[in-house]
């Protein structure tokens, strides 16, 4: 392999021999760079302007960098792939590599990692303690949202048989591929949407796509919404729901460590990264689920839930020995924060650009519905069967619908990080089932 570089150009691309592409061997041009990070700041900053807009004490926060990462996406994400698009050599032939979706995928995962890190260590040190108190509700409520997801999902089944299965869809093995994947988008759940491509057959994998992309933007921006508008309507008085909150999560009081902790840097940014390193580590473990062992079907936490367990294991303990592993609250807000606007820009652009491509209104119906039924009877199973206080009940309801976003909208409308523990506690339950359910839907149906 060796780098080319052609003259009438002035940038390096890359020679592969088919099999590998060597990325140190050239780089991509820096006019595309340049644009990526300009079009990343600028969906930033406006995003972050249209956010704070509040119209009735309801604002879409930071779903707002999502809002406009969504519209960057429809409008220009062809000028974004025309920058970031590369020559490449393969067998002798000259072709197009395009690295604007990649390039996305590195920056959402990033902001993932960091994101779900940091409310792992802020949850941490009452994690257990709430764990220990509410085992049941969590692992309930988890399974209750995902259910009712579920037949939310065959009843669309059912009625796409009535009605029609829809544009460009010839069959039911096409239609639930569709609809499956419109499941996974509802509830913005990669690992679901993972499984089910790794499910159903080959034809019909673009057809997962295609839902999972349709139904993403409604089950982000829905569950945003939700957990603003239920305190204003139920006229919640919000500090006597934190302190509610503070009862739920007890926790064992702790001796005193009195010898001086090592610190590895100022800022705990080493014992964060250790922590994130071993969350990727943690995800990247398979467990089969099906005959053929590691070849078929699997199930792993991926870098989501491998980082979100690690990150709570290190943030209950705080050290290991005498080094501590606790960053400084200042490091876990500001990554926390910096953590899900990447993602929102992250999965926003190129969800714009599919949404666009792919629209069809009974599509986009099906996916409200997908993300309206299993929240609503989440919601008020937690309220009235559970018992749950309001924040403990949200909490819970972004983790059972495994909404990044939303969580660090409800941070925001509750004034507290104590709902993270919450959310922590019912995500891993989620995590599982809607896999589960995913495969299930496209055995079944």
């Amino acid at each position: 392999m060796k780098a080319i570089i052609p003259q009438e150009r002035k940038a390096f691309f890359i020679e592969s021999n088919g099999d590998k592409m060597n990325l140190f061997g050239g780089v991509i041009p820096v006019t595309g760079i340049t644009f990526l990070m300009f079009c990343v700041m600028a969906v930033l900053f406006l995003g972050y302007v249209l956010g704070r807009i509040t119209v009735k004490g309801v604002s879409l926060g930071d779903a707002g960098v999502f809002v406009i990462a969504l519209l960057f996406g429809a409008l220009f994400y062809t000028q974004l792939e025309g920058q970031l698009t590369i020559k490449t050599i393969v067998d002798g032939k000259e072709v197009l590599v395009n690295f604007a979706e990649k390039s996305l995928e590195i920056i959402e995962s990033l902001g993932l990692i960091l994101f779900v890190t940091s409310v792992g260590f802020i949850a941490g040190p009452k994690f257990f303690g709430n764990m220990k108190k509410n085992f049941k509700s969590y692992v309930l409520l988890g399974l209750v949202i995902i259910l009712f997801g579920g037949v939310a999902a065959v009843g669309c089944i059912y009625l796409g048989r009535v009605i029609g299965f829809g544009a460009s869809i010839e069959n039911s093995e096409g239609f639930t591929a569709m609809i499956v994947g419109l499941l996974s988008g509802s509830l913005t759940s990669t690992p679901a949407f993972s499984a089910a491509k790794a499910t159903v057959a080959e034809q019909y994998t673009s057809l997962v796509s295609v839902g999972h992309g349709i139904a993403y933007i409604f089950g982000v921006i829905g569950v945003v919404l939700f957990v603003q508008l239920i305190p204003k309507l139920s006229k919640a008085n919000m500090e006597e729901e934190r302190a509610k909150l503070v009862v739920d999560a007890v926790e064992k009081e702790k001796k005193p460590f009195t010898k001086r902790l090592l610190d590895f840097d100022g800022h705990g940014f080493a014992a964060f990264f250790f922590a994130a390193i071993v969350g990727i580590f943690l995800g990247r473990i398979k467990i089969p689920l099906s005959a053929e062992g590691l070849s078929g079907t699997c199930f792993s936490l991926t870098t989501t839930g491998g980082c979100l367990l690690s990150s709570l294991v290190f943030g209950h303990f705080g050290r290991v020995g005498r080094v501590n592993m606790m960053p400084k609250q200042s490091t876990l807000k500001l990554f926390r924060e910096l953590g899900l606007v990447l993602f929102l820009v992250g999965a926003g652009i190129p969800g714009g650009a599919e949404f666009v491509a792919n629209f069809d209104p009974m599509y986009f119906v099906y996916g409200i519905i997908m993300t309206v039924v299993p929240m609503l009877v989440g919601f008020l199973f937690a309220k009235y069967v559970l018992k749950l206080s309001l924040l403990n009940n949200l909490g819970s309801i972004t983790g059972g619908m495994t909404s990044t976003p939303a969580l660090g909208t409800l941070i925001s409308t509750a004034g507290t990080e104590d709902v993270a523990a919450a959310y922590a506690a019912t995500y891993p339950i989620a995590l599982i089932a809607v896999v589960l359910v995913s495969q299930f839907l496209i055995i079944l149906f």
